[in-house]
């Protein structure tokens, strides 16, 4: 009977996890960019900003450093600098690309419906991407992590947790038809991270070894 071979794990090279991390920012920011033009929310550290900037009417991506402050130096001592780097690189380019979406594109009539779907389910996408990769966009996705490597809990429900809490301060500064709809699309934001992001199912790629 022949050996089965045996499969070991590949690492994601350098050009690799810049490429992730180029794509998965760009995927969120345009989520992002969705959820402001459609004046709804989402959970995390960008629903934080979200409100913020709903609030006070300031930059996105501004607030979106700001608030992952204490959440990326959370990162860096329970993964390491390496993974600390990552995240703060990805704050920052999801904050740009943000930016940059209105110069090209204008959505003031889109559906606030369809922008809380849509806009949850790319940035879920995008997290999912970013994960794989050794990093996240920060804050409560950071948290949730530390939460998986730490006590085996899946990190989806951890965020899906901390999200009813932000969602639901929501109500201060949108509609509730609009919450709502949120609330459906930080849904489908977590279904894609349940399903998709479960420890020692996904290796980065595998080679056979003889």
């Amino acid at each position: 009977m022949a050996q089965r071979e045996a499969i070991t794990p590949a690492r994601h090279s350098w050009v690799e996890d810049a490429v992730a991390t180029l794509i998965g920012t760009y995927v969120a920011s345009f989520g992002v960019f969705l959820l402001h033009s459609g004046e709804a929310v989402t959970g995390g550290t960008a629903g934080l900003a979200l409100l913020l900037s709903y609030a006070s009417g300031g930059s996105f991506g501004v607030l979106f450093l700001a608030v992952n402050v204490p959440f990326l130096a959370l990162g860096v001592w329970k993964r390491g600098p390496g993974f600390g780097v990552r995240t703060l690189v990805a704050i920052v380019l999801v904050g740009a690309w943000t930016e940059l979406h209105p110069v090209f594109l204008d959505l003031a009539e889109i559906s606030s419906v369809y922008a809380a779907l849509t806009g949850n389910l790319l940035v879920g996408i995008s997290m999912l991407i970013l994960f794989r990769h050794n990093a996240s966009m920060g804050g409560l996705n950071t948290l949730a992590l530390l939460a998986q490597d730490l006590l085996g809990w899946r990190a989806g429900y951890v965020q899906l947790a901390c999200d009813v809490l932000i969602i639901a301060a929501a109500l201060t500064v949108t509609e509730p038809a609009v919450v709502v709809a949120s609330a459906v699309g930080a849904g489908l934001l977590n279904l894609v991270l349940i399903m998709n992001h479960r420890p020692g199912r996904y290796v980065g790629g595998a080679v056979a070894s003889r």
